[in-house]
């Protein structure tokens, strides 16, 4: 059955307007995908900060509340733990957050080099979608 030029062209053109939806939501996905990648990045960070305050209120409640020599050498053993971990944690970041800024630089869509290949595709065996 053939379908008369109308409905051909509409066709056409829905063909066309999704083909444009279809990238448009593949660079959003990706866009988001960043997004999420900086956010766990920042939540990573969080955790590693609230253990090192918990490991820094741990080591004060230690030298502060008791009288024995061996709580205090605990106590200051968990207020290096917790300083360190504070370094170290500002570290990962910031290495991570390069890290991150250095692939989105160097990120290229693609999604328009899949469509032009599809219309050379096409055309070449006579086909236009």
């Amino acid at each position: 059955m053939m379908l008369p030029d109308p409905e051909k062209e509409e066709i056409k053109k829905l063909k066309k307007k999704l083909k444009q939806q279809e990238k448009k939501n593949t660079e959003i996905r990706d866009q988001m995908a960043v997004q999420r990648t900086i956010f766990a990045n920042e939540r990573t960070l969080m955790a590693y900060l609230r253990t090192s305050i918990a490991l820094l209120a741990g080591g004060i409640a230690a030298i502060k509340l008791s009288e024995h020599k061996y709580m205090g050498v605990i106590g200051f053993t968990l207020l290096a733990l917790g300083g360190g971990l504070i370094i170290y944690s500002f570290y990962r970041y910031f290495q991570k957050q390069r890290l991150i800024k250095k692939q989105r630089d160097e990120f290229v869509q693609t999604s328009h080099h899949h469509a032009i290949i599809h219309e050379k595709e096409a055309s070449r065996y006579g086909n236009a979608d």
